[in-house]
């Protein structure tokens, strides 16, 4: 059985977490902010200084604008593409209509961070064309299509989950790519298509986004990315994505003295651009990013 401070602890599935930032962002390098000029490290989402969070007006007319012109914009230029046409695509993937949601209205949200909006939408549409095209395989493929639908739409969704790049209208992707005869009669062809939205999407707002707030958050992940020169072996990968400066600090809650084992009260220390938690305690890369901004709020 495994054990946490010479103390056996039970085998319990239920606690099993698999976190793979912890795997990836020890081989990321960091943020390039020092090497890009300032006017265009604003556009990628990069701010010196906390964002002042808008009225809700404002948000709303950022959104209106946003959506309209990034759809507009996939539609154009989707109709514009000779390949497009001749594979007989959609004007525009049903589920962009919901990515637009979070990319021009939730973009504090971590589901519309690149990462998510754009790995997503790929792991799911390969997901989608690959079980569309093992279910074409069998004889009565057209009578379980319903099935492979639903299929499709779990394996994206673990698959997502595994991976950290949840964006929920890629489960839409996969979902289409089997059940909607437009779209599942593209084939791989799907890949590029959606692809070619998202980057589109993602263009537009990175423009529009950034005028009055903020996006993207982070690229890749609110946690520290490459191998940092720690101080001290108690501490945590800080937060340098998210460009709050704070730093989380992971203390131990149980520990040896003169042979046996002391269990001391668990809690969480917020301060101005510190934040101290119990090392037997989770925390998602939201609730992390969550803490964090808010100790610099102090």
């Amino acid at each position: 059985m495994p054990s946490l401070s010479g103390i056996q602890m039970p085998l319990q599935p239920s606690q099993w977490h698999f976190e793979i930032d912890e795997y990836l962002n020890p081989w990321l390098p960091p943020a390039p902010w020092k090497h890009i000029p300032y006017p265009i490290a604003r556009f990628l989402g990069h701010r010196p200084e906390h964002q002042r969070p808008l009225g809700n007006i404002a948000m709303i007319f950022w959104a209106f604008i946003g959506i309209f012109c990034a759809l507009t914009i996939i539609e154009i230029a989707g109709r514009s593409i000779p390949s497009f046409e001749e594979h007989g695509a959609p004007i525009i993937i049903g589920s962009f209509g919901a990515a637009a949601v979070l990319e021009f209205y939730a973009i504090e949200s971590p589901l519309a961070q690149p990462r998510n909006a754009l790995l997503g939408q790929f792991f799911s549409s390969f997901i989608g064309v690959s079980i569309c095209k093992l279910f074409a395989l069998g004889p009565v493929s057209r009578e379980l299509r319903w099935l492979g639908g639903s299929l499709s739409c779990a394996c994206a969704v673990a698959f997502m989950a595994l991976t950290g790049t949840v964006h929920p209208p890629a489960g839409a992707t996969a979902l289409l790519a089997v059940v909607d005869e437009g779209v599942a009669r593209l084939g791989w062809f799907l890949l590029p298509v959606v692809l070619f939205g998202c980057v589109l999407m993602q263009a537009v707002a990175l423009l529009l986004n950034n005028i009055q707030r903020r996006f993207p958050v982070y690229w890749w992940t609110p946690g520290q990315v490459g191998r940092p020169k720690r101080q001290s072996s108690e501490r945590s990968n800080s937060d340098s994505g998210s460009d709050t400066g704070a730093k989380l600090e992971v203390t131990k809650t149980r520990h040896m003295e003169e042979g046996r084992v002391v269990v001391e009260e668990a809690k969480v220390i917020i301060k101005r651009g510190h934040v101290s938690v119990p090392n037997d305690m989770y925390l998602s890369p939201e609730e992390k990013t969550f803490l964090e901004e808010l100790s610099e709020r102090l």
